[in-house]
Formats: structure tokens, sequence, C-alpha cells
């Protein structure tokens, strides 16, 4: 491994002393790693993670907190600690291309190479390797067992039969015949003492969060045996069957953390009855059989119960949660094709519309009402039910009270709205009664401990909470700017968001744009705790314990923050009980969330920039000595790269704008460069995100374009409601005419290239202007009248809501501003277009119909304007198989290349790629120019 770095980092300073870095190309997509599944032991002495290489293999990292390497391991992935910090679990992948290869010689699925999971011990550097491993588990709150489900179950099964037939021959008889089992072994293995026990033909499995429990079922531990339920002691190893019968499915093992509460579902009627008659089970410490709760003879309400429903406990155990179902529409099993009406039947009035029901129908066909049990006094209570059909549960289910909700009454005009409205009971958990309702109310969430109901009302820009006990309605910010100061939706505008709520619910902090707020829920009372808005910083709380409840102003807490003037990012400490913050480490980078270590102020973090790559480094909470731990890619400091900053101009109404240009590394300002703009909306706060040469689904890869020498700018937009492509033109074009007056920018050689919004606003641009060269618009609407009748298709939703009141920013329907959808269709103008285009957008698109995309094509065909449409065929909104990806940058690179360098005109531009040809020839030779 040393010799490796030595080498490589010997090439490097022979290309770097020579003066001659590398451009990029698309084949060196491969070369890059991204981090994944970063993870840090819960005593801050280890970090784990892979790096996966080209989106292709994983490479597998250990390292202590000295940053020494403690285990490398090719193709290893998924890594986990366990809870005493002594292990690393991890699985192995075989190598892509071996498969890959495989794949090609035509081997079958089930002999392709399975996945092996390896158990690493961190004090002693042994590592054991099991094969053919279909899935495993660890306790989430204590050590000493991993358990794992093999592949090859069927293996011994056509062992078993063979081995029959061999008997049978040998005694002249017939063979015996072999009972086919469902499910794989598990294996449950002592980390400490390294016996394994085999559990056979198992189903499901998990340990208990906190107690030394485990759970299983299984169709039978023998050929003969009943399927079961098991649960086994593991300190004292003791196995209990909770349930058994023969052929019985089981769903929805549920465990409270202590382990000494299991409940379940079981169907074990053999028949093929239509309802199934599911029965729900619980097992309790000390039994030796399960207890049956309920079945479908005394479910509340005429319900079923529902294998569907998760079933689970409170945190204190007293209670247990399940799932009923209203009954099933049967279905008419006798009738044949011919006799079945095939018809779709669409109302006006219906709360949703048909495609959004239609999409929902699995949904629909499991929804459960939540139902509770209480253990001490074996009461059965509905919290849900038809009406209110979804419920929210307070202090993990201890509390008193439920909070269940419905939003049908307002689904129907929510598709023009783009506002959800909601109506909201209170339920006792106690005696299932109704305390309270509230009306056509926005989306409520419960504060921790289940006291209060709180959201923001966009309608009147206001924070509110409900005492979920006494029903009353408390406005905390009316009249006040909780709200997005920089709306320019033709709508209400949306909170900042909240940090979360104080201990006991005494208190709920509350952004605003800047600062950070505290709330007292029944006055109102404020106290602001951060002051950065005469900085323009942004301070946010940064939850460092997943599990955390409540947020525990007796500590200090750790804040991000993001200064808008400088776009720098950083992380302070901030002391509630003095009301004093600490800078902690800051500069020109965003920064990422860091992961906590459970039981130690050690945690990891990334900081990122254009030219810098996200490497894990590790730190204690005062950053006072943080290491960098990984290295992902040094190879890119043999690459020409690039560098990035802001600009500012003026816009055409009068506006102060800003956005990101990014030059070639060896950039000088005396020659003239070609230029790639790309914009969406606004983007410049994400200058310092670093953009690694990948293939992109949809836009331009900076680090890529800057190394093969484009100049490219990211202009920021402001709209103005009723006028989308208007506002781009006034925010666009005069930021590319500030940058052609500095002189270094070729006139001549201007790109642009959009996807989705971007795309149609492109497709606006080229009607009013012809500055660029050439342009590449992804899944554009380039007739608004149309789309806005068009749907969603990945949601059934109706177009009508963008148009009205979000990202389209028309302001109102056809029939109220007729001129504004004319105005704002590329259609309407596409004569005018003297722009060379290049088009993608693919057939299975769920956001855009792809429709849209045809239409501005076939217009531009029409009139003999040099235009190409690319259609991935079953990918989305953007092409998401690598070798699709691949694909759209070659061409996109190559339709760039040779508009605005002259470069020769590739095959697949002179005369297409004919169905013939599909997916054999890609025409991307360059024709002799």
């Amino acid at each position: 491994m040393l010799q490796k770095i030595l080498l490589f980092a010997l090439v490097v300073m022979t290309t770097l002393s020579f003066g001659q870095k590398k451009i990029l190309d698309h084949s060196d997509y491969d070369l890059w790693s991204t981090i994944q599944d970063e993870a840090i032991s819960p005593n801050g002495s280890y970090v784990l993670y892979s790096l996966e290489k080209g989106e292709k293999d994983h490479f597998f990292k250990v390292q202590d907190d000295k940053g020494n390497f403690v285990l490398e391991y090719d193709r290893g992935q998924k890594g986990h600690f366990t809870h005493d910090s002594q292990h690393v679990i991890f699985v192995i992948k075989a190598w892509k291309d071996s498969v890959l290869a495989m794949k090609k010689r035509k081997v079958k699925k089930d002999k392709l190479p399975k996945d092996s999971l390896a158990i690493f011990h961190l004090k002693t550097k042994s590592l054991v390797k099991i094969g053919n491993v279909k899935s495993f588990k660890i306790p989430e709150k204590w050590s000493g067992y991993v358990a794992y489900q093999l592949e090859d179950v069927k293996k011994s099964e056509k062992k078993e039969e063979k081995d029959s037939i061999a008997e049978a021959k040998k005694k002249k008889d017939k063979p015996k015949k072999v009972s086919k089992k469902n499910g794989h072994h598990l294996i449950v293995r002592n980390l400490i003492t390294n016996q394994e026990d085999t559990l056979k033909f198992v189903t499901d499995y998990l340990f208990a969060k906190k107690g030394k429990w485990l759970a299983y079922t299984s169709t039978g531990e023998t050929k003969e045996s009943d399927a079961g339920v098991y649960v086994r002691n593991l300190e004292t190893n003791k196995i209990i069957t909770a349930h058994q019968a023969p052929k019985a499915k089981y769903f929805q093992l549920g465990f409270g953390d202590s382990g000494k509460n299991l409940g379940f579902l079981v169907d074990s009627d053999t028949t093929k009855v239509q309802i199934r008659p599911n029965e729900l089970y619980l097992w309790k410490e000390g039994q030796q059989v399960a207890e049956k709760i309920m079945d479908n003879a005394n479910a509340l309400n005429n319900h079923v119960v529902s294998k569907y429903g998760k079933v689970h406990f409170s945190e204190d155990e007293s209670k247990l949660y399940f799932g009923l179902a209203k009954r099933p529409i049967e279905k008419d099993t006798s009738l044949v094709d011919e006799e079945i009406v095939n018809v779709e039947v669409w109302t006006y009035d219906e709360p949703q519309l048909y495609t959004v029901q239609e999409l929902q129908l699995k949904n629909d066909s499991i929804q459960t009402f939540t139902t509770v049990f209480h253990l001490t006094d074996n009461k059965v209570l509905p919290i849900a039910d038809e009406t209110f059909m979804d419920s929210e549960l307070g202090d993990k289910g201890n509390a008193d009270i439920a909070l269940a909700h419905t939003s049908r009454p307002y689904e129907l005009a929510r598709q023009w709205t783009a506002r959800r409205y909601y109506d909201y009971k209170v339920v006792s958990t106690v005696n299932g009664e109704t305390l309270h309702e509230f009306k056509k109310v926005p989306q409520i969430q419960l504060s921790p401990k289940g006291n209060y109901g709180y959201g923001y009302s966009r309608v009147d820009s206001t924070w509110f909470v409900y005492n979920l006990h006494s029903g009353k309605r408390t406005d905390l910010t009316k009249g006040q700017d909780f709200y997005s100061e920089e709306n320019d939706y033709p709508n209400y505008p949306f909170p900042y968001g909240s940090a979360g709520w104080t201990t006991e619910d005494k208190d709920l902090l509350v952004y605003d744009r800047y600062d950070i707020w505290k709330i007292q829920p029944e006055t109102g009372e404020k106290v602001k705790l951060t002051d950065g808005r005469g900085s323009k910083t942004v301070f946010r709380y940064l939850h460092l314990d997943e599990e955390e409840k409540a947020i525990d102003l007796n500590k200090p807490l750790l804040l991000s923050t993001f200064n808008e003037a400088t776009k720098e990012g950083g992380y302070v400490a901030y002391d509630p009980r003095t009301n004093r913050i600490t800078p902690l480490v800051s500069g020109p980078y965003h920064y990422s969330k860091p992961i906590k270590a459970l039981s130690s102020n050690d945690l990891i973090f990334t900081r990122q920039s254009f030219e810098e790559f996200p490497d894990l480094r590790l730190t204690e909470l005062d950053f006072k000595k943080p290491i960098k731990l990984s290295n992902a890619n040094p190879q890119q400091a043999a690459y020409n790269w690039g560098t990035i900053e802001l600009v500012h101009w003026i816009s055409l109404d009068g506006k102060k704008l800003q956005g990101m240009l990014v030059k070639p590394e060896n950039f000088d300002p005396s020659k003239k460069y070609p230029l790639l703009v790309n914009f969406y909306e606004k983007s410049s706060d994400r200058i310092h995100r670093h953009r690694h040469p990948r293939a992109e689904r949809s836009s331009l890869n900076y680090s890529f374009y800057g190394s093969r020498g484009y100049v490219i700018f990211n202009p920021d937009v402001e709209y103005r409601v009723g006028y989308p492509g208007e506002s781009a033109y006034n925010c666009v074009i005069p930021g590319v005419t500030s940058l052609i007056e500095k002189g270094f920018i070729d006139k001549d050689n201007i790109g642009v290239q959009g996807h989705s919004w971007g795309g149609y606003q492109i497709a606006y641009l080229v009607t009013k202007t012809d500055i660029f060269k050439a342009a590449e618009s992804g899944a554009p609407v380039p007739n608004m009248i149309s789309a806005y009748g068009g749907i969603r298709w990945w949601t059934g939703l109706s177009r009508q809501f963008q148009y009205e009141h979000t990202q389209s920013r028309i302001g109102g329907t056809p029939w109220e501003y007729p001129a504004r959808y004319v105005e704002n269709s590329p259609i309407f103008n596409i004569d005018k277009i003297n722009t060379p285009l290049l088009i993608m957008h693919n057939d299975a698109d769920g956001h855009v119909p792809w429709y849209q995309g045809i239409e501005f094509f076939v217009s531009l065909r029409r009139l003999g304007k040099p235009s190409w449409f690319l259609n991935y065929n079953g990918e989305p909104h953007w092409p998401q198989k690598l070798q699709n990806r691949k694909d759209f940058n070659i061409r996109m690179a190559q339709f760039f290349d040779h508009y605005l360098k002259g470069e020769g005109k590739p095959s697949w531009m002179e005369r297409g790629v004919p169905p013939i040809e599909k997916g054999i020839r890609q025409g991307y030779e360059l024709l002799e120019k």
C-alpha cells in the first residue's frame, strides 16, 4: 500500500514539476471517489467510512483518533460499530466489473456472487469473513451479539432432496418427500466467545433495543415442525415458543425497548379467503406462550386487524399500538376478462384527482387506523378512524393524548392553491374520548411531551400553538418577520423553520432570517438568543443527538453559521446560561452537520469549497485540534481545476445582483474564453460547494468544463410575479454583458444550459436574444397554456398550482391572465430563435410532461432550426442510470465544443442515431471539418 502511495506521489510531483496538468475527460469520472456511510464509534476512538470510486466499487476504511489506519478492505461497505466500540461489522460485495462480466456470460442470477459479512475486532485486529450473507443486525444499545441470515437455504433443501433420492435408490423404494420451507437460516454469533447457533428457516428477526433479547419468526425449526414465533433470552440462552401453528404467517414483530414485551400479528388460516383473519398477540416476560389480544371478530367498529399497521410499544411499555383497517371490498373472482368493465370515471368534485387516487391506490388499500391496547387494564381504544385516518403520538407514545387528522375536506382546492389544510382532533389515550377539534388549520406537529400542537400559518404569516389540554390557541409571531423575506412566489411566504422545543415543553425555538428566538407558548413572550441580522449571519441549531427529544438550555449548544455577504460558513458554541457565543471555526467553506460520538465529545465533520473535496475530519466539540482523516481524491492535484468567485452587476430593472463565476486554473485575463451560462433561480449561496467530476444527470459539471478552458457563469435571478421569462432576461443578460465588458469573454462563443425550470428560462431567452451561440434546454416548458392542464405523473397532481401559486409564477389561471401565459410561452415566438438547441426530455418524466419537449422540438424542426432531441427511454425527469448520464454528458460536451470551440461535429449531430442503430452505435465519432 505504501509503495502505491509513493508511486502516485511521484507521478503527481513529476507532472507538477513540468507544469503540465491534465485536462479532465469523461473517462476520469471513474477516478473520483465519494465518502459513504461515515460513522464514529460510541467512545469516539474510531471512525469508519467507505470510498465509492467512480460510482462502482467501495473501499472500506477504519481509522483511529490519531488518524492511523486500523483497517482497509477493498469492496467493504455499510459499516457499523457495536455499542461497546469493540467491533466493526461490514458487508463485502463482489467487484462490479466481475459481476458485469458474469452477466455478459449469461450467468444465472442465483449463481452470481453473494455478499459476505466481515467482523473485525478493533483491539486484536482479527477479522472473520462469512460468505453468502443475506442480511445482518446488531443490537442498538448493547453489545455482544450479531445475527445474520444466510442466502443458501435452497441449496440445503436440494441436497436433502438429492440425498433422499439416492437413499431410495439403495433401498429400491420411493424417495421421501422433502418439505419445502420459506425463510433463511439465521446465525446468532456471540462476539465475545465466537460461539454460533443456527436457527432454521427464519423469516424475520430483531434484537430488543436495550434488553438482551432476540425475537424471530420461523416456518419451522425442522422440516416437520410448525411455524412459530420464538423469544430468546441471550443472557440465559433460554428459548420460549411464544406462538406456534401449522403454516402460520407472522407480521410486524415489535419489541418494547426492554425486550420484556413483544407484540406480533398472526395469520394461521391456510385457505385463500380474501379478508385475512389476522390476530394480534402479546407476549410478556414470564409467559410460556403469548396471549391473543384481538382478532377480526372483536375488532372495534367492525374493522379488521391489519398486517400493515406497525406493532410497537410506548417508551414506558404501558401501551401497545397497532393498526385496524376497513374491511376490504371483496372481489368477484369468478369473473373472466370478457366480463370486466375497464373504465376510469373522473368526477369534477372529488377531493382528489383520479390520477392521484390511482397512484395512492396501494397506500389506500393498506391504510390503517392507530389503536392502543393498555397493558395494565387490557383496554382497547381507537386513536384514528375512517374520518381522522392519520395520527401522531406524543412523548414516544407515553403521553395521555394523541393527535389525529385528515386533509380530505381540503384536497380539491389544494390542486390549485398549493396549500394544505387539515382537521384535527385531540384524542385521549386513556379513555378514547375526543377532547378538542380544530378545523381547517395548517399542519400541526406535537411538542416532545405532547402538551402542545404547533405550526405555521402562511396566510397570516404566524407561528401558533394549541394547548392540547385546554384547546386554547395562541398566535406567537403575528405581524413580525418570521417569514421568508425574499419570497417572490404568488403565494404567502414560508417560514424559516424551528429548532424545536426545550425540555418539558417550556419554550419553542423559532428561526427568523438570521436568528434564533425563544418563545413561551402560553404568553408568546419572546427572547432573541443570537444577534446575526446586523452582520447578515445566519445562526442555526445543530442536533447532535439523534434521540434528543428536546433542547436542554442548561448546557452549551453547537450552532452553525452562514454569512449571506461573504458566503462563509462555520460553527459557534452558544451557552444559553450566559447568552455567550464563542466562535469555533469559520472560513470560505461549506461545513457539514457534524456527527457526534454517543459517549464522548468527539465528532466528525467535513468542510468543502470549489477546490477542496469534503474529506472527513475528527475533532472535539471545541474544534481546536481537528485531524484530517480521509484523502479521497489525491489525484485532483494532477489536473487543471479552476477557481470560483462572486461577481456583481445591476439588472435591467435596477436590482443589485450576484452570481458565481468559475475560471480555469491557469486563467489569463488577457485571453478570450468561451463562456457557458448555467442557472436555475438563486445559487450563489452554494458557492463553496465542491463539484467533483462526475456524470451529471441534468447540469454542467463545473470542474469538468473549467478544466477544459471554459468560463462558467451562474447568475442569481429575482422574479416579478406574472413575468418569469422577462425576469430571467432582465437578470441574466446584463450579467453576461457585464462579463463581456471585463475583456476576457469571447462574445462570439457563449453558450447557455439549464434543466427543468432552468430549461424553460433558456427556451424563453433564445426567443429574445441572439447572444448565445448554442443552448441546451432540459425538460423545458415551451407552452404554459398546455402545461397548465398537464399532470405531474409521479404524484398524479394537476400542474395548475405551479402556475397560479408556485415556481412558474404566473399568478393566476389562463382565463384570468391569458396575455401572461402567451407572453411567457416560447412556443409563440419560436420563429425568432436563431440559436442551435440541444433538448433533453425523457418519456418517463414525472415532473414535466415530456410532450412539452416534443412540442418544442417539432416546432423548431418545422422551421428548419438546428436542433436535436434526446429521450432516454424509461428515465424520469433526469437520466438516473450511469450509462445514460455518461452518454448525456458526452453529447452535451460535444455539442458545446463544436459550437463554442470550433471542434468537429459528431456523427450523431450530422445524421442522428436511427432506430436500427439505437444502443449499438452512439455516433460519438467526429466528422472531418
